[in-house]
């Protein structure tokens, strides 16, 4: 008798739906959200999500979804989950999953296929979206039986983590409803992180390097997460200023008085010239993409945990294969004192600079400008708030004027995708409930997909979203004069996006002036709805 009771607690422990154990392993997985919008081909794993404590975060567009589990990612190092069906939800998934490629963050997209007696029949909806999400994924393989689904959802998330970039699961729905037995697991939820020595051989060849040099200068990149303290000791100690890529704004203080900011278009003055002058580069924690921005001939020290990446994009001198702040600390226990003339030749231009940055701030206009609203966007953000920035010239008005001083910032950095802002903001929320979010947009950006705004709105997500209304594509404009053409087809109709707001439910105010500007950020700050502030900027040129 007790034998057979065993028996049927057994069947009652193993013998369940295929999405029960999805939705049970996702929660061993800590996955707490997942962003989505139902429908017919994930209809039988949406019936298992109402019995868990997952929340389902329903958007209304899939390319939100897959943008802001991306940034969900960037900003925890938490894997984002999201979920589309067959068909068009499946292509809506694309734009933010190559978000997620791109810079190298872990994703999971459950897709939905068509029922698994019809897969190959060319029946509505019906895609070949294995070989759509081929290019885009670490991972990207379709379930063919129930019994499968929960080792392949093991190796899917395990495969995001340990090649950083998105894991696609193409499922048909029925497998989901369908009764599996599982005695025994084949796999497990779990994935360990390894640490990555560098080899003493390469240290000791970055070290002569390092002793000879008399102008070297280190460009940090998001590899510096978590070694902050470790780039800054290296940098004493190598009397060496710093220049950090834009992702890892922020990671190294802006008020730092060794970092003279960021490189390139949207970069200072001072890293351009120290850059030049540069007679070896530290790259540390980056694969830095424009070759015009480095030196023609320096020297380089590359210090990665992805050995693809050395000497990718610059001839490294010499490659490092490992963590960043353990190399760094080897480096400075070995470095002899450096003289620090070029560090403090560009400590002072650093200081210059930031004056003339101040002036610029400070100067009175009949239209607000765009410094501007960064500056009384500084004087209302939080020690610990999180900044989402769009892209467009409102990615170089914040690289330039927003000091950031222990916030996180997060954006899409290498696909460069407008739209961004939005679904970065409400990953921020999800992720940090307490934490300020504030998102940076254009209105070009902000335009790509505000109707998400009302997605913010449904779950009480306090934020502030400021829209730089130009009214404009500004820099592509920009891009379009300096070619030496004629723009063409920048400029945008104009929308009250105040207006909209307030019909999503949220707060929306349209600001002409810096005390509307200033009076509408305070009410936003003390608020707890999601607001828009609608600044309209005055037409000038991002690229100086």
């Amino acid at each position: 008798m007790e034998q057979r009771k065993l028996r049927k607690r057994g069947m009652l422990m193993f013998d369940r739906t295929a999405g029960s154990h999805v939705v049970e392993l996702l929660k061993q997985w800590n996955v707490d959200h997942i962003y989505g919008m139902p429908g017919d081909s994930i209809n039988e794993l949406m019936e298992e999500l109402r019995k868990v404590d997952i929340r389902f975060i329903q958007i209304r567009h899939e390319e939100t979804g897959a943008l802001a589990a991306s940034a969900y990612s960037k900003l925890t190092g938490h894997i984002g989950v999201c979920l589309s069906i067959a068909g068009p939800g499946a292509i809506h998934l694309q734009n933010g999953l190559y978000d997620a490629k791109k810079d190298k963050t872990p994703v999971l997209a459950i897709v939905g296929q068509v029922t698994s007696t019809s897969v190959g029949t060319d029946v509505f909806q019906e895609l070949k979206l294995e070989s759509m999400f081929e290019d885009v994924s670490v991972y990207n393989r379709r379930v063919q039986t129930a019994e499968q689904l929960p080792d392949m959802l093991n190796q899917a998330i395990r495969a995001a983590y340990a090649e950083k970039g998105p894991a696609v699961l193409i499922v048909s729905d029925d497998l989901f409803s369908m009764k599996i037995k599982r005695e025994k697991m084949l796999t497990s939820p779990e994935y360990t992180e390894p640490n990555i020595r560098a080899a003493e051989e390469d240290l000791m060849a970055a070290l002569k390097l390092l002793e000879t040099a008399k102008k070297p200068v280190i460009l940090a990149g998001k590899g510096a997460q978590g070694a902050t303290e470790d780039v800054l000791a290296f940098s004493e100690k190598l009397k060496a200023p710093i220049i950090a890529s834009l992702p890892a704004k922020g990671m190294i203080p802006d008020t730092h008085p060794y970092n003279l900011g960021q490189l390139g278009q949207l970069g200072t003055e001072p890293a351009e010239q120290a850059m030049k002058q540069a007679d070896l580069i530290i790259l540390a924690g980056t694969a830095y993409p424009y070759r015009e921005y480095l030196p023609d001939k320096a020297q380089a020290i590359q210090i990665d945990i992805d050995p693809r990446t050395i000497g990718k994009y610059y001839p490294a001198t010499v490659g490092i294969v490992g963590d960043l702040g353990p190399a760094l600390v080897w480096l400075s226990e070995r470095l002899s004192e450096k003289d620090a003339g070029f560090l403090e030749e560009y400590r002072d231009k650093r200081t210059d600079w930031h004056q003339q940055l101040q002036e610029d701030i400070n100067k009175q206009t009949e239209m607000l400008q765009p410094q501007q609203v960064i500056a009384e966007i500084q004087k209302i953000m939080q020690q610990d708030a999180v900044v989402s920035l769009d892209v467009g010239s409102i990615t170089i008005w914040t690289a330039k004027y927003l000091q950031l001083t222990g916030q996180k910032l997060v954006l899409s950095s290498w696909l460069g995708t407008m739209g961004c802002g939005l679904p970065g903001a409400i990953a921020a929320k999800l992720a940090y409930p307490e934490k300020q979010a504030i998102a940076i947009v254009g209105d070009g950006g902000f335009s790509m997909g505000m109707q998400d705004f009302v997605t913010a709105v449904k779950y009480e997500l306090p934020m502030i979203i400021v829209i730089f209304n130009n009214q404009k594509l500004q820099l592509i404009e920009d891009e379009q004069k300096k070619a030496g053409n004629k723009p063409t087809n920048v400029d945008l109709a104009n929308i009250d996006y105040a207006a909209f707001a307030i019909a999503c439910g949220g707060q929306g105010y349209t600001v002409k002036s810096r005390v509307e500007l200033q009076d509408a950020l305070s009410t936003a700050k003390a608020g707890k709805q999601p607001v828009v502030i609608d600044a309209y900027v005055e037409d000038i040129s991002a690229i100086l």
